[in-house]
């Protein structure tokens, strides 16, 4: 569900899109609208994963020689970051990256693994996604997702009649 300031956000967006706005205010229309937001964006808007399964990174090319060439802080900064029910890790926070960063530095080896990592944790937005994330959006430096996931025909409905 969007939140409240989300919401007037949408409504803005869906005014100042003249195919958007042409678009009945009713639920035929929102569903209408809602699709266009749940398809990808264009331009390319990339933004950090929330979640990242341990078993996507390690089982996709991964380099398991490099794990056994680490301290053992960073193994075990490693090894910590998907020690939680779900085995995964959330890159879109700053403490994550670091952490990824801690681990994977030094040799071009090392950096190369980096590099496979963050591969991982990131993809294309959806329309919705990037009007509703804050950042750059690019390969190098992804946005941060505000609302994840498509979005409903009620809550443009509601963003319109908000």
């Amino acid at each position: 569900m969007l939140t409240a300031e989300q919401k007037a956000i949408v409504k803005a967006d869906i005014l100042a899109d003249p195919s958007l706005s042409a678009q009945p205010n009713n639920s035929d229309g929102a569903f209408a609208i809602a699709a266009v937001y749940n398809t990808v964006a264009s331009p390319q808007w990339v933004i950090w994963r929330s979640q990242v399964l341990q078993d996507e990174i390690m089982q996709n090319g991964f380099d398991w020689t490099r794990v056994d060439n680490l301290g053992v802080g960073s193994a075990r900064v490693w090894e910590w970051m998907f020690s939680n029910s779900e085995r995964s890790f959330n890159p879109s926070r700053p403490n994550v990256r670091a952490g990824i960063e801690a681990v994977w530095k030094g040799t071009s080896a090392d950096l190369a693994v980096r590099a496979a990592v963050y591969v991982h944790c990131k993809r294309d937005a959806t329309r919705i996604e990037k009007l509703l994330s804050t950042g750059t959006g690019s390969t190098a430096t992804p946005a941060t997702m505000g609302f994840e996931g498509p979005v409903s025909y009620q809550d443009v409905l509601d963003a319109r009649n908000s």
